[in-house]
């Protein structure tokens, strides 16, 4: 294995996969730390954990119990891979893992990168943009779990870590490659181990990996990693996707506005089904009640907990943030298992800890990457008998439902 990867959620580590396999790299997502050694013809291994909304203790020995595996496998460089909008809050968990794998590996010139500017995420003077919108404009102040606030990731990873964070702005990468390491010397020698990298076209994060060829750790979103499969000396491979016959079904927790808006047009001609938080912590809904409903539906029915921000945090006040998003992820995992029992061979998931819960739900080990449903978001094979597509909310086409149900079946 050449590169090893830990991803902070289940979407982004298969949108991270799905960058280095489209480069030419054979990528395989793993759930957890594994068990066993990789198969020798994985060149990148993407584990996956579920740690983006763990305390930070949790999410560091989760992740460098991930890199000591990774280092058994003989990687000869490392990704931390966290989201494209940064979810975190002031005691997140993003910095205290980046200390935590920068000491292991002894990394002193760390890039921080969560740009993506195919999928509308961007960084121009440190500031995160969401398209054309500042992320603490963009629906991002409203997430449940992490309100993002303040679109300066040097500000926002400031009070997360212990190390001093530097900055290289837009006309540095411009000049390319070069005067990129140049500048990482240099931000480096001011004091700074950490170094957010602007990047608002795909070029530049060409360019940035191109001078990150020789850092032991690069930290970011998928999009910095576009470079790395060349890097490797990877060649394409051309993977053939063999598609999935039989009973589909959609499960989406994810209250962010691209979901909602998926939801509400993927409604117009598919059975769907409006989950409650009340509903489910006063015991008024059960998984078999949802999962009879979706075995029942025709085309491509849905399941969803998706809701406005003032019902989220009505929510919140009266069961507490944790418990009420506790309690749906379990509902989710125990509809997934339900489901699959009774024959559904493919699950679209919407949401980061909506997939999670699934992908936990169903112990699922290993993932086989496919082809390209939307930017950022593979098939994904879980057996010869299950496929399944994990969405972050604010990924996809408005049609996304209906377009990764023909992925998954085969109809390129």
């Amino acid at each position: 294995m050449k590169l090893g990867c830990i991803g902070d959620d289940f979407t982004g580590s298969s949108d991270l996969a799905n960058t280095l396999a489209k480069g030419g790299m054979r990528t395989v997502q793993y759930t957890g730390v594994p068990s066993v050694p990789a198969d020798p013809s994985v060149e990148a291994g993407v584990v996956a954990l579920k740690s983006r909304s763990n305390n930070s203790s949790e999410a560091v020995i989760q992740s460098l119990a991930a890199l000591e595996w990774l280092r058994a496998q003989g990687c000869t460089q490392y990704f931390f891979k966290y989201c494209s909008t940064f979810d975190s809050t002031a005691q997140g968990n993003i910095g205290p893992v980046i200390d935590a794998l920068a000491e292991a590996l002894k990394a002193h010139r760390v890039i921080v990168c969560p740009a993506f500017p195919t999928t509308g995420r961007s960084i121009y003077q440190g500031h995160l943009f969401v398209n054309d919108t500042l992320l603490s404009e963009s629906g991002m102040q409203n997430h449940p779990l992490t309100p993002m606030t303040d679109p300066d990731i040097r500000r926002w990873l400031a009070p997360q870590t212990k190390y001093s964070v530097g900055h290289i702005p837009a006309a540095d990468v411009f000049a390319g490659a070069s005067a990129v390491r140049t500048r990482l010397d240099t931000v480096h020698a001011e004091g700074h181990r950490y170094i957010v990298v602007d990047a608002i076209r795909d070029a530049d994060l060409l360019e940035i990996g191109k001078a990150a060829a020789d850092l032991p750790l690069i930290t970011g979103g998928s999009g910095v990693a576009l470079r790395l499969p060349a890097n490797h000396g990877c060649a394409r491979n051309q993977t053939r996707w063999r598609g999935q016959a039989g009973k589909i079904v959609a499960l989406a927790g994810s209250c962010s506005n691209a979901t909602r808006a998926q939801i509400a047009l993927h409604s117009q001609n598919n059975p769907s089904f409006e989950i409650t938080a009340a509903d489910v912590l006063n015991g008024n809904l059960t998984p078999q009640h949802v999962t009879n409903f979706l075995m029942a539906g025709d085309g491509i029915p849905i399941a969803y907990s998706s809701t406005d921000p003032d019902s989220v945090k009505a929510v919140q006040v009266e069961f507490g943030a944790k418990t009420s998003a506790r309690a749906i992820e379990k509902l989710f995992a125990e509809i997934a298992r339900l489901v699959v029992s009774k024959g559904v061979s493919k699950i679209l998931t919407a949401g980061g800890e909506t997939s999670g819960a699934v992908v936990e739900g169903l112990e699922l080990k290993a993932l086989e990457i496919g082809p390209e449903i939307d930017p950022g978001i593979p098939a994904l094979r879980a057996s010869d008998t299950l496929t399944i597509a994990l969405k972050s909310g604010n990924f996809g086409s408005p049609d996304y439902f209906a377009k990764a149900a023909n992925v998954l079946s085969g109809q390129l």
